[in-house]
């Protein structure tokens, strides 16, 4: 009787919780079978693997799926290597140290939505942007790089705000580096740069793993920035599977089109969670 106290207590947390993950699911897995359009809503005719094909063979499923792979490519590439390279410049003991790494990990608070409007119309305006102004005090033509770059200035806002994440599990990793093996391998010759690829990178393979796969996971779903700043656009040029959902759903009003999009969206994250978690294990093995 003892023993199984401690399971009716917990009983119904394991139950509420298994509910809220549950239910949506198998809501999302019968939405997606059968014809259900938010303007004729009495008709749910079931149709089988039908929104799955409709939603593959749609013109922007391709491009949408290029763009979700260059986009978490590309913020990932670039939070891992900024982040090491800010990780060790603040590593290093100097006045103030404190204030900047408060200062570093900031943007990480910063809602999406306000990221990207601080973006869109702070930094990345062809009139009165901070980018803009830049080039004309250097006499050359402001960008409009929301229009002309649509992509590339989505990785920008994207990875300004993973940035921070990054950079603090770097700072945290570089704390537990042997410094008694970085002094004996200076004592032995060795030069800044050698110790950087024998000690220091090895030392934060971990972090690193760690940062690309919760990253990779929370990009899939990327929107707000879309959203606030190029609409997808301009035509598909910066639309990913998160936004291809969205328009199914929301401005196509086919739920049924929309569940299997995200359906789909979660296969996807789960095959790359798959990989990564192995690739982790290896790691840590």
């Amino acid at each position: 009787m003892t023993r199984l106290l401690p399971r009716a207590l917990m009983a119904p947390a394991v139950v509420t919780l298994f509910l809220w993950m549950i239910v949506p699911l198998l809501m999302t897995l019968y939405f997606s079978a059968v014809r259900y359009n938010l303007m004729q809503p009495g008709d749910k005719e079931f149709i089988g693997l039908a929104n799955f094909e409709y939603f593959v063979t749609d013109p922007d499923f391709g491009p949408s799926v290029t763009n979700t792979l260059m986009l978490l490519s590309a913020v990932i590439g670039i939070t891992v290597v900024l982040g090491v390279g800010l990780a060790l410049l603040v590593n290093e003991p100097f006045p103030g140290r404190g204030l900047v790494r408060v200062l570093l990990i900031s943007p990480f608070f910063v809602m999406p939505t306000a990221n990207a409007l601080l973006w869109k119309h702070m930094m990345m305006n062809p009139v009165y942007g901070v980018l803009a102004q830049v080039a004309i005090f250097f006499g050359t033509t402001p960008v409009d790089w929301l229009t002309d770059h649509p992509l590339f200035s989505v990785i920008l806002m994207v990875a300004w705000q993973w940035l921070p994440f990054a950079c603090l599990i770097f700072i945290t990793s570089l704390q537990s580096l042997d410094r008694d093996q970085m002094e004996a391998a200076g004592m032995d010759g060795a030069n800044a740069l050698q110790k950087f690829w024998f000690l220091t990178l090895p030392h934060l393979g971990r972090p690193i793993a760690v940062v690309v796969m919760i990253e990779m996971i929370f990009l899939m779903s990327v929107f707000a920035e879309i959203f606030t700043t190029t609409g997808g656009g301009p035509g598909n040029e910066s639309t990913n599977v998160a936004f291809l959902i969205f328009k199914q759903a929301l401005m196509n009003f086919d739920v049924g089109v929309a569940s299997a999009g995200a359906l789909f969206a979660v296969v996807l994250a789960n095959i790359a969670a798959i990989f990564l978690i192995r690739m982790i294990g290896k790691n840590l093995d």
